[in-house]
């Protein structure tokens, strides 16, 4: 079954070209077919959803019908650093909350290209603090994110330690953007088999966000730069079929080279943030129980 699932999954993404045509669409022809993608996405029930604030931003709190159990995950959604809000990640945050019964505050940050680097990761920090301030422990707290959220959930670890500020329990990237110089070699060994982006593509919507920037800094490119030493345990799960491939091989590499507890997840044949297909992708499903585990195991450890 798992074999249909994925075919039918990597045809309905290659008809949805708006990353891969060589006439790129405007930024709000992209945010538009984006948030059309991604609410045929199937969203777990006996979840609630509240509009809310984190850190001076409109996020959505997600939480389980039945009341929540200690612990917050703080969700940085994907989409570029251009696209995307908490409603296009629901089916992530509702799939994690559902599975471990701990609530989700999705952070909707600032996008490029009106508001480029670093004001998504200024807004994912000032959440954090936010939700320190408001009394949480940071030993209850996770950082989740899909994309470019997941390459948040690393930059806003580096960003909040500069400041001064405690580290989360634990780091959970789904398929992370860590390389904005765009060096990897699946950049290239993927090209056609990913069936969501091309390589121009991805140069193009990562200039929107750079604007210039030098992406040869820990901020744009963890995985080539950043000094994880310190860092909480971190799961990375990503797709064998993704230009960002590398992105999170060589993250791993380089977390587990600066002592981190660190596991990468690789599974094969599915593309970019396949998690997102729960309830349609066996292997969705079973990535969101590792990672469901992985959640409750290090806020159960803290206490």
């Amino acid at each position: 079954m798992s074999r249909e699932q994925r075919a039918a999954i990597d045809a309905l993404l290659r008809r949805s070209d708006d990353f891969r045509s060589d006439t790129p669409p405007s930024v709000h022809d992209l945010r538009d077919g984006f948030a059309a993608l991604m609410a045929q996405m199937r969203v777990a029930p006996g979840i609630r959803t509240t509009d809310t604030t984190a850190g001076g931003r409109p996020a959505l709190l997600v939480e389980p019908d039945a009341g929540p159990r200690p612990g917050t995950i703080l969700y940085f959604h994907g989409g570029a650093f251009a696209l995307g809000s908490p409603q296009t990640a629901l089916s992530l945050t509702a799939a994690l909350v559902a599975r471990t019964g701990i609530r989700s505050v999705s952070v909707d940050y600032r996008l490029a290209p009106e508001h480029p680097f670093p004001a998504g990761i200024d807004d994912t920090v000032a959440a954090y603090r936010s939700l320190l301030d408001a009394g949480h422990a940071p030993e209850s707290i996770v950082f989740a994110g899909d994309s470019a959220g997941g390459g948040l959930t690393v930059t806003t670890c580096l960003r909040a330690r500069e400041a001064g500020l405690p580290l989360p329990a634990a780091i959970v990237a789904f398929s992370p953007g860590l390389d904005a110089t765009r060096s990897g070699a699946s950049m290239t060994t993927k090209d056609g088999i990913d069936p969501i982006f091309t390589r121009q593509a991805l140069v193009r919507t990562g200039q929107l966000y750079t604007a210039g920037a030098d992406p040869h800094q820990p901020l744009l490119s963890p995985a080539l730069y950043a000094d994880l030493t310190g860092f909480p345990p971190m799961l990375v799960q990503v797709g064998t079929n993704e230009l960002l491939l590398d992105d999170s091989t060589r993250v791993a590499a380089r977390a587990r080279d600066a002592g981190v507890d660190v596991i990468l997840d690789v599974t094969a044949d599915v593309p970019h943030v396949f998690q997102s297909f729960t309830g349609v992708l066996d292997e969705a499903d079973r990535a969101l129980d590792r990672a469901a585990l992985f959640v409750t195991q290090h806020v159960d450890a803290a206490g």
